[in-house]
């Protein structure tokens, strides 16, 4: 189903059961499957691919070449009904790759909304994204990462399979991301090491300088206390009950994941 309001140009594909909100634009040499769901107002640049059970949220914008809801990657995908579901107002750039999730896991991958993928950006199956995360050229999620709002990872950081990402966290550039990275947290390197708060997010998104100053004092209680870093965090919850982002924090740590945590000692040489 095509919306009378929709503007395809005559030399894409929109194959037969897609379906096509009001205003969309679809530029030349794109080919849109039939699974398809474009929201209103979705624009297609030129030589985009969408395919699979994808839902794409109004307003998103790709540009050419990227390839969206292709099969997964992984040696496991039984090529069953999955899906790739693409929230409001992102933008999508040149190459940009996203996958369908894969039965065995639930069969979804999920993206929120205002997101920004520059060239090249990889987004693996089954992986969870929140909103207002920026990937950088070439970053590579690998499957069922979780990246939570705000977050930025820098160009050509790698992110090892099941690694959760932090609120607000930032993923210095070229950097290997094996643990979970807690929110507010700044990662770098190879192999990549805790290096203090993001504290030029946190002051843009409007945190006061007590608060910043609370954090960080919750942040060294943590990873330079007397015992390990989950048993410090529970020593200091209650004290730190008022503080949001601190409590943040203590909850990702309690989380029970798949991998373990980035700190400023882990993956140090020497």
């Amino acid at each position: 189903m095509i919306a009378a309001s929709a503007k395809i140009h005559p030399l894409s594909v929109i194959e037969e059961g897609a379906v096509v909100g009001e205003n969309v634009t679809v530029g030349p040499f794109c080919h849109v499957g039939p699974q398809v769901v474009l929201a209103d107002e979705v624009t297609l640049m030129s030589h985009v691919v969408v395919l699979g059970r994808t839902s794409i949220g109004k307003g998103t914008r790709i540009f050419p070449q990227a390839v969206i809801g292709g099969d997964s990657q992984s040696v496991h995908h039984s090529a069953l009904d999955t899906e790739l579901r693409i929230g409001a107002n992102c933008t999508i750039r040149e190459g940009v790759t996203m996958n369908t999730g894969t039965r065995e896991h639930g069969g979804l991958t999920e993206v929120g909304d205002n997101n920004l993928f520059l060239a090249y950006a990889h987004v693996a199956h089954d992986c969870k994204l929140g909103n207002d995360i920026i990937l950088s050229n070439n970053v590579m999620l690998a499957g069922h990462v979780t990246v939570e709002d705000r977050a930025i990872l820098g160009g050509g950081s790698a992110v090892h399979q099941f690694t959760r990402i932090g609120r607000q966290a930032f993923i210095g550039g070229l950097s290997a991301v094996s643990y979970d990275v807690i929110p507010y947290g700044m990662l770098n390197g190879n192999p990549g090491v805790l290096s203090g708060l993001n504290v030029v997010g946190m002051t843009r998104a409007g945190f006061s300088k007590p608060e910043i100053h609370e954090v960080r004092r919750a942040y060294l209680e943590i990873f330079e206390g007397p015992g390990n870093v989950r048993t410090n965090a529970e020593a200091i919850r209650e004290r730190f009950a008022d503080c949001r982002p601190v409590m943040e924090i203590l909850d990702f740590i309690a989380a029970a994941k798949e991998r373990a945590l980035s700190s400023p000692h882990r993956g140090k040489k020497g």
